[in-house]
C-alpha cells in the first residue's frame, strides 16, 4: 500500500527562512494578521503575541551577533547598530527579500489597502516569525533565521548621517544612554479602538517628563513618542 505524505503548508517559506518549524501551526499564527482573525469565523488568535516575544528573542540574537562580530566597538556602537537591524524599515526591507507578504494571511480590507506591502505591517510579521521560532525551536532556531536574514553588514556599515533615520526609538535609546540615563522605558497608557483597527497610546519617561505617542501598533506609537522626546531634548 502507497503512503503519501501531505505536503507542508509552509513548505516555501521555511526553505527561505532556513528553519523548519516542528509546529507549524507556531508559523501560521506568526502569519496572521488580527484583521484575518476578525473576519474568518473559527480563527481564534493572532500574531499580537508573538510580535513582542519576537522582538525580545530578535534584540537577543543581534546584540549576540554584533557583540561576537566587533571585538572593539563600545556599548554605544553596539546599541546603534542593533537598533539599525531592528528597525521597522530593516525588517521590512528583510521581510521583502523574504517574499513574507506572500504568505500574510489578511482580512480583506488590509487586503485591498496593500496590506501585503505596507512596511508597519511587514516588520510586525517578521518579529512574529522570530517568535514562534523562539517557541518551536528556542534560541538555536531565531539565531538560525537571523544568521539568514539579518547577519549581515549592511546595516552596521550604513553611513554616519543616516545611521538614526525612520530610527527614533535608536535614537533616544543612544542619546539617554550617552547623557547617563539608561535605557527608556515606554509604557501603554491606552489601546482603544475595536480588535481590527486598534490605537495605542504610549509614553516614554525623559529627565522626569512623559513624552507621549500614538499609532496603529505598538511600535509605532513607541516611535512617535520617542520621536517626541527628541524634538524637545535636542533643542534644550
Amino acid at each position: 500500500m502507497l503512503m503519501f505524505r501531505r505536503p507542508r503548508p509552509y513548505a516555501g517559506l521555511e526553505k527561505a527562512l532556513g528553519y523548519r518549524f516542528k509546529t507549524t501551526a507556531l508559523l501560521e499564527l506568526a502569519l496572521t494578521h488580527r484583521s484575518y482573525r476578525h473576519e474568518t469565523e473559527g480563527v481564534a488568535g493572532d500574531n499580537q503575541r508573538l510580535e513582542y516575544l519576537g522582538d525580545a528573542a530578535l534584540g537577543l540574537a543581534a546584540a549576540a551577533h554584533l557583540y561576537a562580530e566587533d571585538a572593539t566597538a563600545d556599548e554605544g556602537l553596539l546599541t546603534e547598530r542593533r537598533s539599525r537591524q531592528a528597525s521597522g524599515r530593516s525588517l521590512a526591507h528583510a521581510a521583502r527579500r523574504l517574499g513574507l507578504g506572500a504568505w500574510l494571511r489578511l482580512g480583506r480590507g488590509e487586503e485591498c489597502s496593500g496590506g501585503r506591502e505596507r512596511e508597519s505591517l511587514l516588520g510586525d510579521a517578521i518579529e512574529a516569525v522570530f517568535g514562534a521560532a523562539y517557541l518551536d525551536g528556542g534560541m538555536k532556531a531565531v539565531e538560525t533565521i537571523y544568521r539568514r536574514l539579518c547577519a549581515s553588514g549592511d546595516a552596521a556599515a550604513a553611513p554616519a548621517e543616516s545611521r538614526w533615520m525612520d530610527n527614533p526609538k535608536g535614537q533616544l535609546q543612544d542619546w539617554m544612554q550617552r547623557a547617563g540615563h539608561g535605557a527608556p522605558a515606554y509604557r501603554l497608557a491606552a489601546e482603544e479602538g475595536p480588535s481590527h483597527k486598534k490605537r495605542f497610546v504610549v509614553t516614554v519617561r525623559v529627565n522626569g517628563r512623559d513624552y507621549r505617542g500614538a499609532g496603529s501598533t505598538r511600535r509605532a506609537a513607541e516611535a512617535h513618542a520617542a520621536g517626541a522626546a527628541m524634538a524637545e531634548v535636542t533643542q534644550e
